[in-house]
C-alpha cells in the first residue's frame, strides 16, 4: 500500500518500527552499548598500533568519528574502510552506542569508522547529512595517515544511519565510495510528515523531497555506487517497501543493487550482525566488501 493511502493512524504505526516488536527496543540499544564498550575496551588495551582512536571531522563538538584499525600485517595491503553511520531517527542515539561491529570488522581485516553528528531538533536532516559528508570528505583525505585504502570506502548505515549513507553516496565524488550497505533505512521522507517523528525534524514537503534518495534525480544516481539494502523479516510493511522502492529506483537507473530479507529479525537487531561471519548479513557484507579487493 502507497503511504498516501493509509490513515494517520497507520502511518504512525508503520512508520514506528518499535510497533513490530510490541514497542520495546529499548533491550536492543542496551546491546548496542554494550557490544560498542566491549569493543572501546580490547582496542583501548590492544590499541593495534593505531597513532588516532577518536578524531574530529569539524568543529562543533558532535563532529567527531572514532577509528579502528585491523591487526597490521607485514607487506599487507592498505585495508578497505566500513563507514558506519547510526541510526535514531537522527533524533537519538551516538556513536557510543554504535561501535558493536568494530570487532568483528577488524578480525575481517577492515578498518572501521563510526560517525557521530548533531541530532535534532538542534540540526536538521538537510544540516545532518552536510556533517555527514564532512565526515567522508575528512577521511577521503586522511587516509593515508589513517591506513586504510582510500579506493575501498564502503558507507554502512542502520535505519536514518541508511538514509544518511545513501545521501552521502549521492553527493561524493564520482568514485569516492565504492559501495554503500543500507539496513532497514528510509529513503523517502515525507510519509514521516505529520507524524511524531517530524516533532523534533521539523521536515515540510519540500525539504523532504530534497532529502530523499528515492527523490534523486537521474543525473544524481548516475553515479550511485553498488548497494546492498537489507531488512529483518519483523518489520512494518512500510520499511520494507522502502528499501524494495529504492532498489527498483536503482536498478531502474542502471545501478547495481541487492535486496536481503533476513528472516527472524528486526528493525533493531539485524543491524549487529553487520559484520559477523556466518549470518545472514555478516556473510553478505562481508562478501560484497572483498569483491572491491579485484577491482
Amino acid at each position: 500500500m502507497d503511504w498516501r493511502d493509509l490513515t494517520p493512524p497507520e502511518r504512525e504505526r508503520e512508520y514506528s518500527p518499535s510497533s513490530a516488536i510490541g514497542g520495546h527496543y529499548q533491550p536492543f540499544v542496551a546491546q548496542y552499548a554494550e557490544r560498542s564498550a566491549q569493543a572501546r575496551a580490547q582496542f583501548r588495551s590492544l590499541l593495534r598500533g593505531q597513532a588516532r582512536w577518536s578524531v574530529a571531522y569539524g568543529a562543533a563538538p558532535s563532529q567527531t568519528l572514532d577509528f579502528f584499525s585491523p591487526a597490521k600485517q607485514e607487506s599487507a595491503p592498505k585495508p578497505p574502510l566500513i563507514v558506519f553511520i547510526h541510526g535514531g531517527y537522527w533524533q537519538e542515539l551516538s556513536k557510543n552506542e554504535s561501535q558493536f561491529a568494530a570487532l568483528d570488522c577488524t578480525a575481517q581485516g577492515f578498518a572501521h569508522a563510526v560517525l557521530d553528528y548533531t541530532l535534532a531538533p538542534a540540526a536538521s536532516v538537510a544540516q545532518i547529512v552536510d556533517e555527514c559528508k564532512q565526515a567522508l570528505t575528512y577521511l577521503m583525505a586522511h587516509a593515508d595517515e589513517l591506513g586504510f585504502d582510500a579506493g575501498r570506502i564502503v558507507l554502512a548505515g542502520s535505519s536514518a544511519g541508511a538514509h544518511l549513507a545513501a545521501m552521502t553516496a549521492l553527493g561524493a565524488p564520482r568514485g569516492a565510495v565504492a559501495g554503500v550497505v543500507l539496513v532497514s533505512g528510509i529513503f523517502e521522507l515525507e510519509p514521516l510528515i505529520d507524524t511524531t517523528i517530524n516533532a523534533a525534524l521539523g521536515l515540510t514537503a519540500t525539504a523532504a523531497r530534497s532529502a530523499s534518495p528515492q527523490c534523486a534525480s537521474t543525473a544524481d544516481l548516475a553515479a550511485f555506487p553498488p548497494a546492498l539494502l537489507v531488512y529483518g523479516s519483523v518489520e512494518t510493511a512500510q520499511f520494507k517497501q522502502q528499501s524494495s522502492r529504492f532498489a527498483a529506483l536503482l536498478a531502474a537507473q542502471g545501478r547495481k543493487s541487492h535486496v536481503i530479507e533476513v528472516q527472524e529479525r528486526n528493525h533493531f537487531d539485524v543491524v549487529l550482525e553487520l559484520c559477523s561471519p556466518a549470518t545472514p548479513l555478516g556473510d553478505a557484507v562481508i562478501a560484497f566488501v572483498r569483491a572491491f579487493e579485484a577491482l
